[in-house]
């Protein structure tokens, strides 16, 4: 046999080899779907070298060793979730909600606990005047967390708040995502923070992004936004720390979000929740933080925070989600940018709005992601055989992410109803039950759904065999994301 055949043979017994231990990891990885193994294997054997690499980039859910174990010592560190905030008010809660909550607390520990206030913001604008506001009363300290912060105009009035702050001695924390943040974070203005005495770490760092797949996947991010005030005042929703203008996207602005400011006991969960953050970033131990009493009890309602992330365990924001729609017995409304669900959750939107309960969903008429856009209208059919009231916003990027049940409960924060929200990101939301707060919640619902257009089975229906296609081809993707 030639020497060049010998080599052929080799060289297509290593290649084989290489594509086998791939298949194999991929029928392997836990928490999968076996339509997601299916997705991996077959596009690793149709395509073995772009599958591979598709792979080593994508297809495991992989935070890292490092991040994990600075994940895992903080916590150590940190005075249990549960305890941080007072008692459990699951006793006051109507039973129905009751499962709600014990899904929120399986999910990162923390109780449901009552005497809280809120106040959900006009609008982008106002919610940054705000926190600059809270930001200047502050006495003891600030801390601020961010997946996007532009050097815009709102981004910049947060940055010399900090400076202002901690030039009369206020302690600041500021951490953005390293990724979603980049050009802030190597910018002057993030350097003049430093000067200034603000405490700085970015979130998840890339690093050298040739050598991150082998670390951990680059596309796991922070995609928290919290701000919390002297512990005792928190922001919680989606707005980032930009202006409504969103500069870096701007032919889809303007960006629609909600923001609420909370004040009471579940602003010291999401201090906790920042803390674990800073923690794992940095060598600053926070628990002394809570060795501060518990502050009075006052009126108010019962909230909870609810934290989730890659280090949290599997489908934590899916569950939560199907308990919030199973739980739903008239009225069900959700606002979400990004809808690429699982089977469950499609199955329990539709089962929603089969047993007579009032479903609506409403998505940007324009998004930013064309990949979503036509993965969302792929869903759209099915949605509508089953009775939900599908609108699409056209006032620009609806990027709130609300959930109201029953004008009594809702659930406010950054988790989008996508894989990347159930699998990839760190997301923070708060799970609420409170009539009063709930109606403003719905009234805010109300103006978007007031400013959209409804979906109807004729719009499906029109839709061209290309385009029937193409979003049924991009949604067969999900699995493999």
């Amino acid at each position: 046999m030639h020497d060049s055949a010998v080599l052929a043979w080799v060289l297509t017994a290593a290649h084989a080899g290489v594509q086998l231990v791939f298949i194999v990891r991929a029928l392997l990885r836990p928490h999968r779907e076996p339509a997601s193994r299916f997705a991996w294997v077959l596009v690793i054997a149709l395509a073995p070298v772009l599958g591979i690499v598709a792979y080593v980039l994508f297809g495991e859910v992989n935070l890292g060793r490092t991040r994990i174990e600075r994940l895992r010592v903080a916590f150590d560190k940190l005075p249990h979730a549960g305890g941080v905030a007072g008692a459990s008010a699951e006793a006051t809660v109507p039973d129905r909600f009751v499962p709600l909550f014990r899904v929120g607390h399986s999910v990162s520990q923390y109780l449901p606990v009552a005497g809280n206030r809120a106040t959900l913001l006009p609008d982008s604008a106002a919610a940054i005047t705000a926190m600059v506001s809270d930001i200047d009363a502050a006495r003891e300290s600030v801390h601020v967390l961010f997946y996007i912060w532009l050097a815009d105009e709102s981004g910049l009035k947060v940055v010399e708040a900090l400076k202002r702050a901690a030039a009369r001695g206020v302690v600041c924390r500021a951490m953005a995502d390293d990724l979603g943040s980049r050009a802030l974070i190597r910018s002057q203005h993030w350097r003049d923070m430093a000067l200034s005495r603000v405490r700085l770490a970015a979130a998840l760092p890339v690093g050298n992004p040739l050598l991150r797949p082998f670390k951990g996947r680059i596309d796991m991010r922070n995609h928290r936004k919290i701000v919390v005030i002297d512990n005792a005042i928190t922001y919680c929703g989606s707005q980032n720390c930009a202006d409504a203008a969103f500069a870096v996207k701007a032919r889809f602005a303007p960006w629609v979000d909600v923001m609420a400011r909370f004040e009471g006991p579940v602003a010291r969960q999401n201090q906790h929740l920042f803390a674990s953050n800073w923690m794992a970033q940095s060598d600053e131990d926070l628990s002394p933080l809570f060795a501060e009493p518990l502050p009075v009890p006052v009126p108010g309602f019962i909230a909870q925070v609810i934290g989730s992330g890659a280090s949290v365990r599997y489908s934590a924001m899916p569950e939560t989600f199907i308990a919030l729609m199973n739980a739903a017995q008239r009225e069900l409304v959700i606002t979400t940018p990004y809808y690429v669900p699982d089977e469950p959750i499609q199955a329990a939107l539709c089962a929603s709005a089969r047993r007579g309960v009032a479903t609506t969903i409403v998505f940007p008429k324009r998004n930013d992601s064309w990949v979503v856009a036509a993965a969302s209208r792929s869903y759209y059919r099915d949605l509508l055989e089953a009775g939900v009231d599908i609108r699409e916003f056209a006032g620009g990027l609806l990027h709130a992410k609300t959930l109201t049940l029953d004008g009594e409960a809702t659930l406010i924060g950054s988790a989008n109803i996508d894989r990347r929200s159930f699998e990839l990101n760190a997301e923070n939301n708060i799970l609420f039950y409170d009539e009063a707060f709930t109606r403003a919640v719905r009234a805010r619902q109300q103006v978007f759904l007031d400013a959209a257009t409804p979906v109807t089975q004729a719009h499906v229906d029109a839709y061209s065999l290309w385009r029937q296609l193409w979003n049924n081809s991009i949604a067969m993707l999900g699995p493999v994301l």
